[in-house]
């Protein structure tokens, strides 16, 4: 029941991914999420996340993101960020820019993992589009209602998804 809404793999963060490991299993590219999976919703870059990319970039890794903002806030994100395309006001989860998104990066949707904070969002048009996909814990606290009753729902969902050992780690161990 719950499997379309359930992560290949859920990890701490960006940071504690192995991405050498990801490119050794074949693994060629990678479609980010930015608010809330790279920085706290609305902000720019951090030096940490641009140190990132540019080691994700020298790996080998294609890299592209796709977000529900607009043009604007995403070039002022990628203003440090070279090598990589977007998708603005992607329509998330409906699958079809996840679609276009491997079509541009010209690869095999199996050689591609996204990488996202919401289950429903991220996780569920991932899934929708059949493509690899690893959820990051949010960074950020939220305010509005809307996003935390999403989030409470979230919490209930992945405490299912933790005791489903058939869905757990189907990336392999891909965190440091």
């Amino acid at each position: 029941m719950f499997k379309k809404f359930y992560p290949y793999e859920y990890v701490e963060s960006i940071f504690t991914i192995d991405y050498n490991k990801l490119y050794k299993k074949g693994y060629r590219g990678l479609i980010f999420d930015i608010d809330n999976t790279l920085v706290p919703h609305g902000e720019n870059s951090t030096p940490k996340v641009d140190e990132l990319f540019r080691k994700i970039n020298t790996i080998g890794f294609k890299v592209f993101f796709l977000s529900d903002n607009g043009k604007k806030r995403i070039e002022k994100f990628l203003e440090n960020i070279e090598n990589s395309g977007y998708i603005d006001n992607a329509n998330k989860p409906k699958p079809d820019n996840y679609l276009k998104a491997i079509d541009i990066m010209k690869l095999d949707k199996n050689k591609v993992i996204y990488i996202g904070d919401q289950i429903f969002k991220d996780i569920l048009g991932a899934n929708r589009a059949e493509i690899p996909n690893i959820l990051v814990k949010y960074i950020g606290f939220y305010t509005e209602k809307k996003i935390g009753i999403k989030r409470h729902i979230e919490k209930i969902i992945l405490k299912i998804y933790k005791n489903s050992n058939k869905y757990k780690n189907r990336l392999g161990n891909i965190e440091l």
